[in-house]
């Protein structure tokens, strides 16, 4: 890869492979499994026929779940003349596992599962093959023309014989029709807003036919990798404040594009820019990466895989045995799993990414302490000794938010900050909350825990501990007697829940999840 970006679109990679099969098989990965009856969530393109049957589809309107086309548009700056575009369409594509048996004379019929003469049990399923198509595209091309590919895959089948002439395993697949379109608009000197369009260019036979009827001709889990020679995309999350204008022009519709590799090491503040850009049907941030502790994939991305390792080791035998005759990757993950050495597994507990200083003590009112910690170091941060949770009381402490100490009881107006902000965080700008708890976390952070004014379920949340978390620097005071936001109902009376039990959550450390 040019420009020394081969370890950088590596990493990206492994981030979109998990994207890929985000959802494909899930825990304890067998057929029998109520959650893998309903699979292919994300970023599927089915034929266009089916998804307008009842009319067009709007981003952001109520229809179909699934859309016949995803856009990506995003910034690029191009740092030379002969600067070119690669990019990368990737899917899968549905592939149905059929098992049949052998009836004599040659003839095969159809069933669910066999059960072969050395006891390996075979299953029929739905399966997945991975489609890429890469366009490597001179940038100078695109403002006049742009250019359309085919990234479609063809039918196919194969066929597999089972032991003892059993019967066989038939693997069909059906076609796929797709196409990607490249533009590029000029913005400016050097400056450029790039336009990828996928969609599915076949018709359903029956437009009213059920979605797994059509899953066969889609695109699944579809997603775009970016990158190029002598370009660089700029951050629609985190753009530089002289973009920001050209950044809100871009419109994306079924994907989310963020920058990928690492992040710099020195950012300037200004902004964020890289040469590696993934825009996947799933919200992530810029850079994402995989956890170098994770030893593979368990087809969650978002899983704890201590919690899922520990959870695949306990199945049964015969569990197992599904799980492998279901599908050759839930085959794999419990080989994983099974020959997984101590020193692997230990590595999943947890890991610290960073320390940063504790909050002054004097932007925050503990209760005193009967017998203080020693003092804190840079090699001994103070929530990591013994008794460094002492003095603290989420209920009571308090936090500076504009010169006013707000604590449990507090009236506050949300305002997530623009850049870094948790995405479901930004559905609650501007409405108005109470403050339950202030926390600290181990990264030395304030956390705001907050019950939303006008959710009907406030108390409830309140009583249970569920609550959303915003830093001070993301909410404004209000006076007790202010009114809810803007627009909003007034929150209506439900009756007050049974006294809290003890030993609540209010009770320790806020460990930054919600």
């Amino acid at each position: 890869m040019a420009n020394g970006t081969g370890g950088a679109c590596a990493q990206l990679s492994a981030v979109a492979d998990a994207v890929l099969y985000e959802g494909y098989l899930l825990y304890p990965y067998r057929r029998s499994s109520a959650k893998n009856r309903v699979r292919w969530q994300f970023g599927v393109l089915p034929p266009r026929n089916w998804v307008e049957r009842d009319g067009p589809v709007t981003p952001g309107v109520s229809g179909s779940a699934d859309s016949w086309y995803q856009r990506t548009e995003c910034l690029l700056r191009v740092r030379r003349a002969d600067a070119a575009v690669r990019v990368r369409v990737r899917y899968l594509q549905l592939q149905h596992k059929q098992v049949e048996a052998a009836d004599g004379d040659g003839a095969h019929r159809p069933v669910e599962s066999l059960r072969t003469a050395d006891g390996t049990a075979h299953l029929s399923f739905e399966e997945a093959v991975p489609r890429e198509t890469e366009l490597v595209l001179p940038l100078e091309e695109l403002p006049r023309q742009g250019r359309t590919v085919a990234v479609g895959a063809p039918a196919g089948a194969e066929y597999e014989p089972l032991p003892a002439g059993a019967g066989r395993t038939v693997r069909r697949r059906r076609e796929v029709r797709a196409a990607t379109t490249v533009t590029a608009e000029p913005l400016g000197p050097g400056l450029y807003r790039l336009r990828v369009r996928t969609e599915n260019t076949g018709d359903a036979p029956d437009p009213r036919a059920p979605r797994n009827a059509v899953l066969g001709q889609a695109l699944l889990a579809t997603h775009t990798l970016l990158t190029g020679d002598g370009v660089e995309f700029v951050s629609l999350i985190d753009p530089p404040a002289a973009l920001a204008e050209q950044v809100r022009g871009c419109r994306n519709a079924f994907t989310f594009p963020v920058l990928g590799g690492a992040p710099p090491r020195s950012p300037n503040g200004d902004g964020a820019t890289g040469t590696l850009l993934l825009s996947a049907p799933i919200i992530l941030p810029d850079h994402p990466q995989v956890a170098p502790e994770s030893p593979g994939d368990l087809h969650d991305a978002a899983e704890i895989d201590e919690i899922l390792t520990l959870r695949t080791m306990l199945l049964t035998d015969e569990e197992k045995a599904e799980a492998r005759a279901t599908d050759a990757r839930a085959a794999r993950i419990l080989d994983r799993v099974d020959t997984m050495p101590r020193e692997v597994f230990s590595r999943l507990h947890g890991a610290i990414r960073s320390l940063t200083p504790r909050t002054p003590a004097a932007e925050r009112s503990p209760a005193p302490a009967a017998d203080p910690p020693p003092a804190p170091s840079a090699e001994r941060p103070a929530w990591w000794q013994e008794g460094g949770d002492d003095g603290l009381s989420p209920a009571t402490d308090t936090v500076l938010v504009d010169g006013v100490p707000v604590g449990g009881g507090s009236r506050v107006r949300l305002c997530p900050r623009g850049r870094g902000a948790d995405a479901q965080d930004m559905f609650l700008a501007g409405r108005t909350a109470r403050v339950a708890a202030v926390f600290h976390d181990v990264d030395g952070s304030t956390h705001l825990a907050v019950t939303v004014d006008d959710d009907p379920a406030a108390e409830l949340h309140g009583w249970y501990g569920r609550f959303h978390y915003f830093r001070p620097d993301e909410v404004e005071t209000l006076g007790p007697d202010a009114p809810p936001g803007p627009g909003r109902p007034t929150r209506p009376q439900s009756p007050r829940p049974p006294e809290r039990p003890a030993g609540g959550p209010e009770e320790g450390r806020f460990d930054g999840r919600p």
